[in-house]
This record gives structure tokens, sequence and C-alpha cells, in this order.
């Protein structure tokens, strides 16, 4: 196996059209998150809660001769926010306002772009060249792994939240093709940012590094995806009911956006209801008051006739009429004379959660804890000499396997796939824990499969590749135990093996 081959393992899907989930990594982000930190943005660089991800690029990238790196600073500094969230926010709104690379074209008309994206003028071009230049494609496969980790966390309590939200909703249908959902990490921001966005009917949030999974944000923008478009398909019933919008008004903290347009009033306010009700008892009543206070008008009326809703069989989709043609106008109008509206809330940052105290690592167990670390941060010679530790110090052989694990990655990071695939055996050899067991197989079938690129190039059969790629794929699903993402890396490249083959 050559050396050129490294290219196709790390990331191998990357060589065929992208298929995003639900809840991935965008390599849009990735690039841009890239670029503003190697161009000036140093928002809570000392924070423990960074992943180690972001001072390794940072680091890779200070150490490389980018031409166009001058006038990316010049840029960055004439266009930074005094605030570090909103500096970083215009950024993301770019990102997932582009096609991405290489070329970074803006997806909408100039008179389409959100404002914030338009005074960014002439930061494409740039992206363009510090895409290239930078070699970002490079770093964006070496990063996979770390992506791998991040997702695996979010991937079970994201699944059950949207799957909480469709039983509440009895919504079957994730969405029409020209919409979608869709969760970005990103482990290059400051940490604890959360950042929502609704463009041409899609959704994204975008969110950092945080202590615990930000399970509740994530509902929340699920919940206006699905109910949106409920409340601009009855418009006309919501017409009838606009005068309340007065009421709205004078709420400081309400966005303007929701005061001029009362049919997204009521929508948001229908949400926040619903959340109070997957909420616990306990916190309903605070949940709908602080919504109120915040000017969502309508939220103590939607959690009232929420209860009425629950008891009978129709989807919300069927039964959303009822909501609107029950507003008592009379009633509503009572309710809120004289609200008291807040002036001030909490900003909207995830908070680290307080972790229980844990039995610190000893022995060979600390040295292989040093040694993920030391790889995560790519300090890859550091990395290599703590694992080879790790096979010195350990008796137990599933600390050989994790060893060995360690030893093949960094094995693929510097070009040597043939000891990466002697290593992932070694560590298949040694009785390794489930989730090192289903990624080492998961990595073996994306070495097959770069063997096989690597025949077919060469006018050679690959079939004999192909096959143990999918036999390894099988392997990697058949793990008891096995991670999330290590099954779902398996499902796909399975699943891709086997449309190639289906192809004439």
């Amino acid at each position: 196996m050559t050396p050129i081959l490294l290219l196709s393992v790390a990331g191998i899907a990357l060589a065929q059209p992208q298929q995003q989930g639900q809840l991935d990594g965008s390599p849009t982000v990735f690039s841009v998150l890239a670029a503003i930190n190697a161009a000036g943005y140093d928002a809570d660089l000392t924070s423990a809660a960074n992943h180690p991800l972001r001072a390794a690029v940072r680091k890779h990238l200070a150490a490389q001769n980018i031409p166009v790196l001058p006038e990316l600073k010049r840029f960055y500094e004439q266009h930074k926010k005094p605030d570090p969230a909103a500096d970083l926010s215009q950024y993301i709104s770019f990102a997932l306002c582009v096609n991405g690379p290489p070329t970074f074209e803006y997806r909408f008309k100039p008179g389409d772009l959100p404002p914030d994206v338009a005074a960014l003028n002439g930061f494409e071009l740039l992206m363009a060249r510090f895409h290239k230049e930078a070699k970002i494609d490079e770093l964006w496969q070496q990063a996979q792994p770390a992506f791998d980790e991040a997702i695996a966390r979010y991937h079970e309590p994201v699944t059950r939240a949207l799957m909480e939200v469709n039983a509440y909703l009895r919504h079957t249908a994730i969405g029409s093709v020209d919409r979608r959902f869709q969760v970005y990490l990103d482990l290059l921001g400051a940490p604890n940012q959360i950042h929502s966005r609704s463009y041409a009917g899609d959704y994204f949030i975008v969110i950092t590094p945080s202590a615990e999974p930000q399970i509740d944000d994530i509902r929340h923008a699920y919940l206006q995806y699905v109910l949106d478009p409920l409340a601009q398909r009855n418009s006309a019933l919501w017409e009838t009911k606009k005068g309340l919008a007065d009421f709205a008004q004078p709420a400081p903290l309400l966005g303007e956006h929701y005061k001029n347009d009362f049919v997204l009033l009521a929508s948001a306010s229908l949400v926040r209801a619903v959340e109070s009700r997957l909420a616990p008892p306990s916190k309903r009543q605070e949940m709908v008051a602080q919504a109120l206070s915040e000017g969502f008008i309508l939220t103590p009326y939607f959690a009232e006739k929420l209860p009425e809703y629950e008891k009978q069989e129709q989807s919300m989709r069927l039964y959303y009429p009822e909501l609107v043609k029950g507003v008592d106008l009379a009633r509503e109008d009572k309710r809120l004379e004289g609200v008291q509206f807040a002036t001030e809330r909490a900003a909207r940052i995830a908070k680290p959660a307080p972790t229980p105290p844990q039995q610190e690592p000893t022995g060979a167990a600390k040295t292989l804890a040093d040694a993920e670390d030391l790889y995560r941060a790519r300090d890859l010679e550091k990395a290599k000499g703590a694992y080879l530790r790790v096979l010195q110090e350990a008796d137990e052989r599933r600390l050989h396997a994790s060893a060995y694990y360690g030893l093949a990655r960094i094995s693929l990071l510097q070009n040597d796939p043939e000891s990466a695939q002697q290593l992932f055996g070694k560590a298949l050899q040694s009785e390794p824990e489930p989730q090192v067991k289903a990624w080492c197989l998961v990595y073996l079938a994306r070495l097959s499969e770069a063997l096989a690129k690597a025949a077919e190039a060469d006018g050679r059969s690959a079939e004999t590749d192909l096959a143990d790629a999918a036999r390894y794929y099988r392997e990697a699903l058949g793990v008891e135990g096995a991670s999330d993402a290590a099954r779902q890396a398996a499902q796909q490249g399975l699943g891709a093996l086997e449309s190639k083959k289906a192809r004439p």
C-alpha cells in the first residue's frame, strides 16, 4: 500500500458526494472557523472547555506559509465586533449561506443575504484562497476522529429529543425534500455557544464545545422547524386574531421580527408552550411565565389548550386550526392587560455543567489517558511515546488493544497505512473494548477500500479488496456495545459499497 492512499482512508466517504445527516460536522464551518482562528479570533482561548482540536489547528496553521493570511487578518480586524459572541455569529451566518469549498459562492442572491452576511462582502474571495493555500481539505480529513467522538456524544440524546417532539406532535415526516433540519458541531469556536438560523426553510443549529450536550436548544430549533410551516399554512386564520399583536409591541426582549410578523410570534409562542408540556410538571408554570415576560403573548393560551390536544388522537398538523380558532380575543385582552415584561434575561449560551467527582486513573491507565489527550491535540510524537509506554507498563490486554489502536491512528496521520493496518490487526487480537474493536474494523474497511481504489486506477481487479471492506463493515455492525458513531460509519460505508455494486 503506497502512502498516497492515506488521502482516501481517514474519511473515505469524502471522496463520494456528501450526504450529511441531521447531526454532523460541516466542512464549510470548519474551514471558516479555521480561517478566523488564523486571522485573530482569540475568544476564550484559555478556557478549559475548548476542544483540543482548536489549539492543534491553530498551531498547524501558524506554522504554514499562507499567502492570503495578511489580507485575511486585515479583513478580520476591520469587521471585528466588540462582543465575541456576535463576532463569531457573523462568520457562522456566512458559512451557512455559502455553498462551501472550494469556491464559497453564496447560495442566495445579494439582495436576499442576511444583513450580517452582506456586511462581510469580499470574504468569500478570501475564503476560496485560504481554503486552497492552507490545504484545509487535508486538515478536515485529519480532524474526522475528533468529530466522530463529538458526534457519538450527541447522537443518542439528540435522537431521543427529536423522537420526543415527533411523538408529542404526532409528526411522522422529517420534512419535505426542499427543507431540512441540520445540527452542526463546531470544534473550533469558543466554547459554550449556541447559534440558530433559519434560511429559506432550512433550520440550522451550530453548537460549540460544552461540558454537557445542549439538547434543549436543539429541541427548540426542531420545534420551530416542525411548527412554523403549520403557522404559515393557517395564516388566514391568524389574521383574524392579529389585533393581539399590539400587546407584544412594548416587550423589550422581543425581537423586531416577532413584533412585525404576528404569525411568526404565534408560532414561537406555541413552541414555548410545547416545551413547557415536555418539561417536568414542577417547571411548567415558571416556563410559561418566563415566555410571557419575554413577549410571547400567546404562550399562556397554548399552555392551557394543549392538554385538550393531548387527550384527542389527531396529529398537530390536523388539530392546529382548532388551536387558532380557540383563541378568545376578549379573554386574551383581559389576560394581557397590565402584563409586566422583563427587561433582562440570561444570555442564551451553554453553561458548563458541574461534573461529579471521578477517581483519577493511575499507572498504565493514566498513561493511556495522557496519550489520548496528546493525540487529540495532534502532538503525535509525544502521543506515540505515551502509547508505547502503555505497552510496557500494562499487563491488561484491553489496555494493549487501546494502545495499538492509538498507534494505528497515528500511523494513518503520518502517511504509513501499512503500519496502520498491522497495528489495527494487533489491537483486534488483544481483546479490545467494544468501541475500540468497532473502530478498528471500520478503519480496516476504509483501508481495504483505499486498496480497491488503487487497484482500479492501475487496471487491476478490486473485487477481493471490496469484499474485505464489506466484511469488515459487517463485523463492525455486529460488535455488541459499539458506539453509535462507529455503527453509523460502518452502516454508511457498507451502504456506499452496496450502492456501488448495484450500479451497472
